[in-house]
């Protein structure tokens, strides 16, 4: 079945950096679309960046310039370089993955991880 496992999260001051970690298995990795989210407390959850099944990166407002999705195909893992990192950026922060996706939403069944939890204060 298919699995995703996120990693990385933690306290961190506002400026500061984190990288997350999603590894994925139970699927053929590049044949879906795959990208982070996140769902701050009291808030409603968002997007924050996410890759196309053909490479094609799009990031949510509030990463664009600090954020940076990458993935290594070869070992089945997604990736999210967070700089600058600000206290309205804190919140739990879910991989998710979908058979199909256009812009910021995805289509069809999706599967979710458990979440790391990132703070900034």
């Amino acid at each position: 079945q298919v699995q995703l496992v996120e990693s990385g999260g933690g306290l961190v001051q506002p400026g500061g950096s984190l990288r997350l970690s999603c590894a994925a298995s139970g699927y053929t990795y590049s044949t879906y679309c795959i990208g982070w989210f996140r769902q701050a407390p009291g808030k409603e959850r968002e997007m924050v960046a996410q890759i196309q099944d053909d490479g094609m990166r799009h990031y949510g407002g509030t990463a664009k310039g600090r954020f940076t999705i990458s993935q290594d195909n070869a070992k089945n893992t997604l990736y999210l370089e967070m700089n600058n990192l600000k206290p309205e950026d804190t919140g739990m922060y879910y991989c998710a993955a979908a058979p199909s996706c256009s812009g910021l939403n995805f289509y069809g069944r999706e599967y979710w991880g458990q979440g790391t939890q990132v703070t900034v204060s």
